[in-house]
């Protein structure tokens, strides 16, 4: 056990040492002057893919955990192999596809670009909603029944609470795959950091690329750290550590 955790210590310290050299490399070299120097610029895209991350996050949550609850009801359950295939076959075809498929539709710019991100972020959170609600144990509902708890209350006291780590984590998966995904969106014309990302491609510049580039995987990781914030406001201290244990 001391073994892995040194092993995985010296992983970690050798990948930040890699990283923040390459950080120093790339500032000493000056290649994120463009984001000092066209700061309204740099604001006015971060915001758009912001925009873009959260819209489409809130919109698969509002529809995937009420459809994953449904399809775990007894009444239902015949059609849950329906919605997770449907939101695998979402999942399967490449973004780009789905990027040209939502804008023959819907046109160019901000709505073709979420829809695509929107349909990305279903299946994380639809299949992570239905595992975490079929893992509760069956005795432990059962004794909710057997003191007069409603379908309701069950779901909201038993099911819900303890299917709250699951379902957090593939909303976290969601926000990561979008952060980074959503740079797409440029091809779209849904604006975002894959503008300046798709500018230094075109034009071979590095520090068009790497001012797109890094924020988004900045981004990424404060909204990885963010989530897992608010996994622990959500989930009881108790059940957290019992899945640690359970780990």
């Amino acid at each position: 056990m001391k073994n892995k955790r040194l092993l995985s210590f010296v992983i970690k310290l050798i990948l930040f040492t890699l990283v923040a050299s390459f950080f120093a490399w790339s500032f000493k070299s000056g290649y994120y002057q463009l984001i000092i120097d066209d700061s309204e610029g740099f604001i006015f895209l971060l915001k758009q893919h912001i925009n873009m991350v959260l819209l489409s996050i809130l919109l698969a949550i509002v529809l995937a955990i009420p459809m994953g609850i449904l399809v775990t009801r007894p009444k239902f359950q015949k059609l849950q192999w329906l919605f997770m295939n449907i939101a695998n076959l979402g999942q399967t075809i490449p973004s780009l596809a789905i990027l040209a498929l939502a804008m023959t539709w819907m046109g160019i710019g901000f709505k073709p670009a979420v829809f695509a991100l929107f349909l990305y972020s279903l299946l994380p959170i639809l299949r992570n909603t239905v595992a975490g609600i079929k893992s509760i144990d069956p005795n432990l509902l059962d004794a909710a029944k057997g003191i007069g708890y409603t379908p309701a209350q069950i779901l909201l006291k038993i099911e819900l609470p303890n299917a709250a780590y699951p379902i957090m984590a593939g909303i976290r998966t969601a926000v990561v795959i979008n952060i980074g995904t959503a740079a797409l969106a440029y091809l779209v014309g849904g604006g975002g950091l894959g503008d300046w990302i798709f500018t230094g491609i075109m034009m071979r510049d590095n520090s068009y690329l790497l001012s797109g580039a890094i924020p988004v995987t900045l981004l990424a990781l404060l909204a990885d750290q963010l989530v897992r914030f608010i996994e622990k406001l959500v989930i009881s201290k108790g059940l957290r550590q019992s899945i640690t244990i359970s780990d």
